[in-house]
């Protein structure tokens, strides 16, 4: 697959392997999903609108890489079973698994419904389960391994103001990356996760109510003095499903240029 950009990594770095990006539409994920079709890696990108999901495959596609969008709801397990089996026949047996998909909106705690709260942790934390159990039943069937990246937050360790759903989520999203990364430890499955800082997309910036706030007052909260870009997430995210971190598993990669332990976190972040 040929880019324009320089790589961190060899382009057959992921070559012969098969991949699932959740969340893979947009911001995050697409990133993720292009980075990892970059370093040879076939890709299915997944979320709940086809729209976006197509764009991304055929760019992979026209790049010369290897894409196909497939249409889920992560909450749903019956979906969730039906999409793996999917991504298998279409892209052969899926050893990479990155839990992306994930949800959020800024509202005090006092004021956030039950179905609002019931929602995002539904999407982070049931969502991230079906996957990875969906994923893992079948690597360990076969004796194959594979790695799973879920994607975080800082929040679990820093308090989200405003966000008490999504923080809620998230810490149990590292917990069970814990847990997975023991209990499938010895079928050879690493788990790992990715807490980004501040990384301005769309999505993002629409969940935590900061579009249209000005990038270089964000960038003097942290000590790197510039916010994340998806590329920076994105080759995180490579290197720990590489065989460069064959000995990890169970860790929480931060990449926010050092903010969590500089600040603590507000509404408008």
């Amino acid at each position: 697959m040929t880019t324009n950009q320089a790589l961190p990594f060899r382009p057959d770095l992921l070559a012969g392997q098969a991949a699932i990006v959740t969340g893979g539409g947009t911001g995050l994920g697409r990133g993720i999903a292009l980075a990892l079709a970059q370093v040879g890696a076939k890709v299915a990108v997944v979320s709940r609108k086809m729209e976006n999901l197509t764009a991304v495959a055929n760019e992979i596609n026209a790049a010369g890489g290897t894409a196909v969008a497939i249409q889920c709801d992560v909450r749903d397990p019956d979906a969730v079973e039906a999409m793996v089996a999917e991504a298998e026949e279409r892209l052969g047996p899926i050893s990479i698994l990155i839990n992306n998909a994930g949800a959020t909106f800024t509202v005090d705690a006092e004021r956030l419904s039950p179905n609002g709260f019931r929602a995002v942790v539904e999407i982070d934390t049931f969502g991230t389960f079906y996957c990875s159990q969906a994923f893992g039943k079948r690597a360990i069937a076969r004796g194959t391994g594979g790695a799973i990246v879920n994607i975080t937050s800082t929040s679990p360790s820093t308090g989200n103001p405003g966000r008490i759903h999504g923080g809620a989520g998230k810490a149990g999203v590292e917990s069970m990356t814990k847990t997975l990364a023991v209990e499938w430890g010895p079928h050879q499955i690493r788990v790992n996760s990715v807490a980004p800082g501040v990384v301005p997309t769309h999505g993002s910036d629409a969940g935590t109510a900061a579009i249209g706030k000005d990038e270089a007052e964000r960038s003097a909260s942290v000590p790197l003095g510039r916010v994340g870009t998806p590329r920076d997430i994105a080759w995180a995210t490579v290197f720990l499903v590489s065989d460069a971190a064959s000995y990890i598993s169970g860790c929480c990669l931060i990449v926010d240029g050092a903010r969590w332990l500089s600040t603590g976190r507000g509404k408008e972040d």
